[in-house]
């Protein structure tokens, strides 16, 4: 069936030629979903008829959230390592080996069930397409099955066996690249469509990256990197390198790696939830953007480093604490999530779109920002259909 929003106060539409300005705005505007897709973007006034009718009533329209980086296949919690750094202890990478244990012991359906409870919790604050990497296995068995379950429930997913050195290969960090790059990858790569590394101290070096990288990138798998988080170092150089997707996190970046990625179409994918939760310095975004990088805006949900999967909690701080406008901020979390993905059916409410569309209970987007921690998601729609 088809449905008419009208009487939208603000629709963002993301489409410049559409609306005023970068976001596309149009006013007192109308939007037709059909077949799981936009059919008519334009005045009320203008508006043709449709099986049925929502009554935006003045409320403001965005597309549905892109969240491009996720890690929600896993098992228990780590609350008290969170109580941990806020009485002072600093972040480190290691914590995600408890994480591991926990996911090992888990059954599928306790895994399965965690996905889909996070996923819908992400649908209800307004995210309507979600990436999903591994990293909590770390063995072939374990791995396989996670992007497995993944593919089951999530739009994009990422094998990231080379999230961290499991402890069983702690005297053989090289023996665990070759697992990777081998068995590990060729038993992954049917569920993935990308392949990622944590190319970190703690974790990877940038030859060890490199080496799994390219092996996925000979399997078929596309590449993204998380890079630059703890400190500087070469993630964001070798993921420009290989023309990664996303280099995402860039906490800390030197002059040559924002150079890299400004002449590159890398993206810069910013996790303002994560520097919230550990309290590292905040990405600079104003840096970023001022130099020609695209940004994208993500929530990295995951028990460890950021448990929170609000797209709106994430633009809220990247306008306080990174130096966004709004209206930048909302762009990252819809079209630049959009762009890290390499999506052009999502992030945006031009006609031939997916029918992903967030109403919110407010009459303007700058509100994500203005109010923030207040629920505003009055309706989401996915594909067409009212979630």
């Amino acid at each position: 069936m088809s449905t008419l929003i009208r009487n939208i106060g603000e629709l963002v539409t993301n489409e410049p030629g559409v609306g005023e300005g970068p976001l596309g705005v149009l006013r007192d505007a109308a939007l037709v979903l059909d077949g799981g897709a936009v059919a008519w973007v334009g005045s009320t006034a203008d508006a043709p008829e449709a099986d049925e009718v929502l009554d935006a009533a003045g409320r403001a329209v965005l597309p549905g959230f892109v969240d491009s980086h996720a890690h929600l296949v896993f098992a228990g919690e780590r609350a008290e390592e969170f109580a941990a750094r806020m009485s002072g202890q600093p972040y480190k990478a290691g914590g995600i080996r408890t994480t591991v244990a926990r996911t090992r012991a888990a059954g599928d359906d306790e895994l399965r069930a965690n996905v889909r409870r996070l996923v819908d919790e992400m649908a209800r604050q307004g995210t309507t397409t979600v990436e999903c990497k591994s990293g909590y296995g770390l063995d072939v068995e374990q791995e396989e099955r996670a992007v497995r379950i993944a593919a089951e429930i999530v739009d994009e997913v990422t094998f990231l066996g080379a999230h961290v050195v499991p402890a069983e290969y702690a005297d053989d960090p090289q023996g665990y690249v070759r697992l990777v790059s081998g068995e590990m990858l060729a038993a992954c790569a049917p569920h993935a469509r990308w392949i990622d590394v944590f190319c970190e101290r703690g974790a990877f070096d940038a030859d060890q990256a490199r080496e799994v990288l390219q092996a996925g990138i000979k399997a078929g798998l596309l590449p993204r990197v998380h890079a630059n988080q703890l400190g500087e170092g070469p993630g964001v150089r070798l993921a420009v390198e290989l023309g990664a997707a996303s280099a995402d996190h860039c906490t800390f970046l030197g002059d040559a790696d924002v150079d890299a990625l400004a002449s590159s179409e890398t993206v810069a994918t910013l996790l303002p939830g994560v520097e919230f939760s550990t309290r590292q310095p905040y990405p600079d975004a104003r840096r970023l953007i001022d130099a020609g990088v695209t940004v994208a805006l993500a929530s990295d949900c995951n028990p460890g480093s950021c448990y929170s999967s609000s797209m709106a909690f994430c633009i809220a701080v990247a306008v306080r604490d990174m130096r966004m406008t709004p209206d930048e901020a909302v762009w990252a979390a819809t079209a630049g999530g959009a762009r890290a993905l390499r999506r052009t059916d999502v992030g945006r409410l031009g006609e031939g779109a997916r029918a992903d569309v967030l109403v919110l209970d407010a009459p303007s987007r700058v509100h994500l920002a203005y109010r923030p921690g207040v629920p505003q998601v009055a309706a989401v729609f996915k594909a067409g259909v009212r979630v």
